[in-house]
């Protein structure tokens, strides 16, 4: 008789959001970033059709953070519902990780039960689980489709069956992948690793939380009276961190431009 042996399951990958030149890195007039520079046009257009066509309101859309300081932020429109950092994964930021995720256990955090944090197990698939973060914690702007519906199926589902669940809902990975491939002239290798990194911020009970499904538990960052601003100073240390890096990039989910 054999023995049962568990098979493993063969590893999920989807093409990047954030490894498409025409997205992640288009500055304008075709100068290189600088510390605080308004991020890629192209990234907040692509990645807000995306949701409106998976049924966010378009009363509301991704829009360019220019800067942290504080008549910068008083430019983007309020009220900001999220806030999405792409940055990249140096061997300091990986340190780091590893260090505040040992100390942050032994510390037993308060999370409020109305964060919505789901796991990454999806090779490449932080731009979605950034996006869905910013989405699920504000299930007030959207309607019926196909975030509607995962939502809904996973609201009271832990962190990891809601990764699972993801796992097999190939509607949205189909719109994910038309999202990835937008505005560019070459198929991507679905194969490339990329060295950025999507995480995003958002308010639950005048707390403002960090959600990257590659932590094991959402980060509380302690009160904030305003969350743009409170994003802000969290997204100082993640630069301080890494001096010598260019490439950061702030984007907040905040009230459409007329």
């Amino acid at each position: 008789m054999e023995d049962n042996v568990d098979t493993p399951k063969p590893e999920q990958r989807w093409l990047p959001l954030e490894s498409n030149p025409e997205v992640s890195f288009h500055f304008p007039h075709g100068n290189e970033p600088t510390r605080g520079e308004s991020p890629p046009l192209m990234l907040t257009s692509v990645i807000t059709a995306l949701v409106h066509k998976l049924g966010v309101a378009e009363e509301w859309s991704y829009t360019d953070v220019y800067g942290l300081e504080p008549e910068l932020l008083a430019m983007v429109p309020q009220p900001v519902l999220a806030v999405l950092l792409l940055f990249p994964c140096s061997k300091n930021y990986e340190q780091f990780k590893i260090e505040e995720e040992a100390r942050l256990t032994k510390l037993e955090q308060n999370i409020s039960p109305k964060v919505y944090f789901i796991k990454q197990t999806i090779q490449n698939a932080c731009g979605m689980m950034a996006l869905l973060h910013s989405i699920a914690n504000n299930e007030k702007i959207v309607g019926p489709g196909i975030l509607q519906k995962f939502i809904h199926k996973t609201k009271h589902l832990s962190p990891d069956e809601r990764a699972e669940f993801l796992e097999n809902y190939t509607e949205l990975a189909d719109a994910h992948s038309e999202g990835a491939q937008q505005g560019q002239t070459e198929a991507p290798n679905l194969e490339d690793d990329v060295d950025l990194h999507f995480v995003c911020f958002v308010e639950a009970d005048h707390h403002i939380y960090e959600l990257d499904g590659r932590k094991s538990f959402p980060i509380n960052h302690g009160k904030c009276a305003n969350l743009l601003e409170g994003s802000a100073k969290v997204i100082k240390h993640f630069m301080e961190r890494d001096p010598d890096n260019l490439n950061f990039t702030v984007v907040a989910l905040a009230p459409t431009l007329k």
